[in-house]
């Protein structure tokens, strides 16, 4: 067993899994000094979905220093998001750059996941971080009360122990901890379908809106997602109620693809010329929480904190803007000597804030009254506050905006769950 899986491994921080909020953690701590193991249970490049990147990732890729990596890549840029109507009606584009810097925040970019996290990766490790792929975390090692590290499986089939004094826990959807500790909580409402697949050869708009992001509405407040990316690919999928997606006793993900095509011309005509590519894949459940962000020895970032459904591609954005900030917040602990979770409640409350209001806006989105169009029609001076929203540029006051969506459409009161866990809390077997 090399150094790096020794049961005594000298880390001040073990982080299980190495996407994108694991890798942006790791690059932050590691500048700082900090002495940094990522364990990621796969071998990079590998296949992940969700492509489409917001305007406020900028911030924490500015911070990560990726900014002119992206720029020289071959990702596709976006400079808006559409939404088309179940009729094929499309609306004006949402152009970032009425809001935004246009040389910075306001162009971005649909990425390949596979190369983009593998860039993240790398980053971490040219910071100074140490990566193993092929490890798999099985177990949270819980002593005296606080969280001392992980055991699990190394590249060589070895068990092992990796301890530290902080653990991230930035596992994704699969929400490691979470899921062990009793933490995780579906939402009420946004438990989702999605079947998703690729072609090659379809449509694109012309010039400026060619990366565009389109939202395609199908009836049943169901959707399609539709994302231009590099090499003439294009990312599509269908998201909507599985007993919307299932009727009639259909269960395979192609078939039910297929059928759902129709259902929007803009869809139908922009995949007519293409070929499709590769699987149809499917997965559920999509929208859950966790009831805390933290324990002593253990935080949560990322989807393994809290996972939203993605309709307005939120999910990269949160974890980008989570792992930075969960590297300085744990940086900050260790410099002032005071890990106890508390330590880590402004953290919690400006994620919270950003999913909440995400949250609302999905929320209503799916509600049979709402459409962008009406309420902007109603209340042109917000038009402003959807674009933010729809941005990333979540942790600010939107009471007006909710206040008139309320007018289409209700809005769900905040969950009240994501704080740090009590330090006197008694730590479950």
């Amino acid at each position: 067993m090399s150094r790096s899986e020794s049961q005594t491994g000298p880390w001040d921080v073990v982080i299980i899994g190495g996407g994108p909020a694991g890798a942006s953690a790791a690059t932050v701590l590691a500048r700082h000094g900090r002495r940094v193991l990522v364990l990621e249970k796969e071998k990079f490049p590998r296949y992940h979905v969700g492509e489409s990147l917001l305007p406020f990732t900028f911030y924490p890729l500015e911070r990560l220093g990726l900014i002119p990596r992206l720029r020289a890549s071959a990702f596709v840029k976006k400079y808006s998001v559409q939404f088309v109507s179940p009729s094929g009606r499309a609306s004006q584009p949402f152009y970032f750059f009425t809001r935004y810097d246009r040389e910075t925040v306001a162009q971005t970019w649909q990425v390949w996941r596979a190369d983009f996290d593998q860039m993240l990766l790398d980053n971490a490790r040219e910071a100074g971080a140490e990566v193993i792929e092929g490890a798999e975390v099985r177990e949270l090692i819980q002593e005296d009360g606080r969280i001392a590290g992980v055991r699990g499986v190394g590249p060589d089939g070895r068990s092992g122990e990796w301890r530290a004094a902080m653990t991230l826990d930035c596992s994704g959807k699969g929400a490691f901890a979470a899921t062990r500790l009793g933490w995780r909580l579906r939402d009420p409402q946004l438990n989702k379908v999605a079947v998703w697949t690729y072609y090659r050869g379809a449509l694109r708009d012309e010039g400026i809106d060619a990366g565009a992001t389109t939202v395609a509405m199908i009836p049943h407040k169901g959707w399609f997602w539709y994302i231009p990316l590099q090499d003439d690919l294009v990312s599509v999928g269908v998201v909507a109620d599985g007993r919307y997606l299932t009727r009639d006793g259909l269960r395979d993900p192609k078939a039910i693809f297929e059928r759902e095509i129709p259902m929007n011309p803009w869809v139908a005509e922009h995949l007519a010329p293409g070929r499709q590519e590769g699987p149809h894949y499917l997965t559920s459940e999509y929208s859950f929480h966790s009831r805390h962000c933290a324990r002593e020895g253990l935080l949560l970032a990322g989807d393994a904190f809290s996972f939203l459904d993605p309709v307005f591609s939120s999910g990269l954005m949160l974890a980008l803007k989570s792992g930075v900030m969960a590297g300085d917040a744990i940086h900050e602990a260790m410099a002032g000597g005071d890990l106890r979770p508390e330590r880590f409640t402004d953290y919690a409350r400006t994620i919270r804030e950003g999913l909440e209001n995400m949250r609302k806006l999905v929320h209503a989105f799916y509600h049979e009254n709402f459409s962008f169009r009406e309420v902007i029609r109603k209340h042109p001076d917000l038009a402003g506050d959807i674009t933010d929203c729809l941005s990333g540029d979540v942790n600010k006051d939107f009471s007006r905006l909710w206040a008139a969506i309320r007018e289409f459409a209700p809005v769900p009161d905040e969950l009240p769950v994501g704080l740090p866990e009590s330090a006197d809390a008694t730590v479950s077997p």
